[in-house]
């Protein structure tokens, strides 16, 4: 149990989340839409805020795969950052529990695998209008 009970465990997440991605986005306001047994808290990959707050990420890698930073330092990325995701959820920590046990850990990999092809194809220079500016990455233009 990463809390610990209050002893000193995770307190809060970090979401590193392409903010050019449709499906990022959705994905992000899908979470923070949830309930949190884990604050989670959301900040665009590669963006100045995320160099800033962890200097010593490979920032170019997070635009490939969502990252995800625990207050006490542990970096969840891919299908691991998926997870954590949802072990902060209080309506999913089950289901997290569940997809992180060696016998449904490959189907997690592969839906995980899924959604980054899908973030990829979408993430393109031809993709996008107005409302996929970087500014309108909380999804308020438009």
């Amino acid at each position: 149990d990463p809390t610990a009970h209050g002893g000193g465990g995770i307190a809060g997440f970090t979401v590193l989340y392409d903010g050019q991605c449709p499906v990022c986005r959705t994905a992000r306001a899908w979470l923070a839409a949830r309930d949190q047994l884990v604050p989670l808290s959301f900040v665009p990959a590669g963006s100045p805020q995320a160099r800033l707050l962890f200097p010593d990420l490979d920032h170019a890698a997070t635009l490939r795969d969502i990252t995800v930073i625990a207050d006490t330092g542990e970096v969840y990325v891919g299908d691991g950052a998926w997870l954590a995701c949802l072990w902060a959820l209080a309506d999913y920590r089950a289901l997290a529990d569940r997809l992180a046990r060696p016998d449904l850990l490959p189907v997690a990999r592969r839906v995980v695998k899924t959604a980054s092809a899908l973030r990829e194809r979408y993430r393109e220079p031809y993709y996008g209008g107005d409302d996929e500016r970087s500014e309108c990455a909380d999804d308020r233009c438009g």
